[in-house]
């Protein structure tokens, strides 16, 4: 990022309001959402800064905000946080005002009353009588804020308002409610008041960052999500769209259809889910875009209206998809595919995503089953045992899926002779087999060994065992935790020997209890009658256990392996 497009800096909230500014909160960004939980929290940071012995300062996080001139600040993010603070200071200005019209110090409470409006919300227009306010909310929560809590209404309506609205009529009574509870035993409540809301104001702190366009903010979103800071380029997005479309004239309709489509989507996907789906969306169907690049690219792609609906349906088009192959447990695919996607979740392999989108959109459902399998057998093969780099996978599997697009594949055959590059052949994927090295420490790789046992198993002898069940376990024939009886294999060298996939296999939990880390004379007979064929053939055809034979052993599996992951059109 250039410099001169952003600049950070730390700023306490009566700094962020003097001098004339004002913020905007976007007229399409997210409604107002916070709750009780938001509320107690952010109450009881307050409350640790107030005693003269409490916390220093209190930090309330980034502060997104976008600017041509210095004066007026979009708020890209936080618009939660400065609202709620908004509703605090308009409680206790409630509160004020109800002193002064009780005759109690009546005008010390006016005073009070005036000085905290100028500072903090604005002024009212002498003329119109009509608020200059120092923050806007959006089209749903602006009309209420301007109309009613920022005059200070004794009655606030309730009927015929969106949730959003409530909730901040909620939050604004919660405060109140609350303040007037700290100020009850006040000698000087008037003053107790004033004096909360400055403490308040002089104590809470953001980092502030300020960008000068769209561009910009959502290169900050991706440095700070980088940075494990979580927030909504999903809202910056949506916000773009719906500027396209206010460009023009009577666009009211269109941007109530584009809400309306845009929140049943991110309500099926979640916020947080969305830029992982709009990316592999996009990488399905356009050039390959990485994540930091994606925001420039749409906007690119995404000037006029046309474009922004053609961009919502094919967005409503991928989704069944792309939950089909991210939660495969709630799809309606047919029971293979989603067990083969389930294996491509247990194996962490993503790369293949936007292929599978275009096919699903190209090939019939036999040839997409096709692909969808070679695609589990490539990921074993490529990812889990090869290890070979994931970028050059990435790569080719968007060549494919440009290909796919475009309507240069109809079948099944020629996508996968185009996935050739990324299909190690037998000869390496057996050497590596041969020597593969799976800590079943991590959860993740004690299903992969599981999974790879049952199919081993069922290659070998067509026996079929449930290996999620809790019946069985893995069961490390030379023992991680030794007791004696292994002397051929070297102490120093136990760790290597104990994770390799010819040293597990499957057993019975009672009997994998039974045999512990005892030695492999006494670990053979309880081997030996196991209900599973492959461990029990072990177990038989092994006298004992050196790290001769293990290594004999896992060349056989190898074997095995290299017939049971392949595809015959790249033999």
């Amino acid at each position: 990022m250039a410099a001169t497009n952003f600049n950070t800096e730390n700023r306490t909230y009566r700094q962020l309001l003097g001098n004339g500014l004002t913020y905007r909160i976007p007229r399409f960004q997210r409604d107002y959402s916070w709750g009780e939980e938001e509320w107690e929290d952010l109450w009881a940071d307050i409350q640790g800064t107030l005693p003269n012995d409490g916390e220093a300062a209190h930090y309330m996080g980034y502060l997104v905000l976008q600017t041509e001139d210095n004066r007026l600040f979009e708020v890209i993010d936080g618009q939660q946080r400065l609202t709620t603070i908004s509703l605090i200071i308009l409680a206790a200005m409630r509160l004020l005002k109800k002193l002064s019209l009780s005759g109690e110090k009546k005008d010390e409470s006016k005073q009070r009353l005036d000085q905290l409006r100028a500072s903090y919300i604005g002024y009212l227009d002498p003329v119109t009588l009509t608020s200059r306010n120092k923050l806007s909310l959006n089209r749903h929560n602006e009309d209420y804020y301007r109309d009613y809590l920022v005059q200070l209404s004794d009655q606030l309506p309730q009927r015929g308002f969106p949730a959003s609205t409530h909730a901040m009529r909620k939050g604004f009574e919660w405060f109140e409610k609350h303040l007037r509870e700290f100020i009850k035993d006040d000698s000087n409540p008037g003053m107790a008041l004033a004096q909360f809301v400055e403490k308040m104001s002089d104590k809470l702190f953001f980092t502030v960052i300020t960008v000068a366009d769209e561009l910009n903010a959502y290169k900050v979103f991706e440095t700070l999500n980088a940075r494990g800071v979580r927030l909504s380029a999903t809202d910056l997005l949506k916000n773009y769209l719906f500027s396209v479309l206010a460009r023009q004239h009577d666009s009211s309709y269109e941007m109530d259809e584009l809400e309306r489509r845009w929140e049943r989507m991110v309500g099926r996907l979640g916020s947080e889910s969305f830029p992982d789906f709009l990316r592999m969306h996009w990488n399905s169907r356009h050039s390959f875009a990485r994540q930091t690049e994606l925001f420039k690219v749409i906007r690119k792609h995404t000037q006029n209206r046309e474009q922004v609906f053609a961009l919502l349906r094919e967005l409503d088009e991928d989704m069944d998809t792309y939950l089909a192959l991210t939660q495969p447990e709630g799809s309606a695919w047919q029971a293979d595919w989603k067990q083969n996607v389930e294996v491509l979740r247990m194996f962490s392999v993503r790369q293949p995503f936007p292929m599978l989108m275009a096919a699903k959109r190209r090939l019939s459902d036999k040839d997409f089953a096709t692909l969808l399998q070679a695609t589990v057998v490539i990921a074993f093969r490529y990812n889990i045992i090869c290890n070979q780099l994931p970028g050059e996978q990435e790569r080719a599997y968007h060549s494919v899926a440009e290909q796919l697009n475009r309507g240069a594949f109809l079948q099944a055959e020629p996508v996968l002779q185009a996935l050739r590059s990324v299909y190690p052949k037998d000869d390496l994927f057996r050497a590596d087999f041969s020597e593969k090295i799976i800590k079943t420490t991590q959860s993740r790789n004690a299903k992969i060994v599981r999974y790879i046992l049952g199919k081993l198993g069922k290659q070998e002898s067509g026996q079929d065992v449930d290996v999620g069940a809790a019946t069985y376990t893995i069961e490390h024939i030379l023992p991680q935790n030794p007791d004696g009886g292994w002397q051929s294999f070297p102490d120093r060298d136990v760790e290597m020997f104990v994770f390799r996939i010819a040293n597990m296999v499957l057993l019975e939990a009672g009997k994998n209890k039974e045999v512990s880390n005892k030695s492999y004379q006494e670990k053979r007979p309880v081997l030996q009658k196991s209900s599973i064929n492959i461990t029990r053939k072990l177990a038989e055809e092994n006298e004992d256990w050196t790290p001769q034979r293990l290594n004999e052993q896992q060349k056989k599996l190898a074997k095995l392996a290299t017939a049971v992951w392949r595809i015959s059109h790249l033999d």
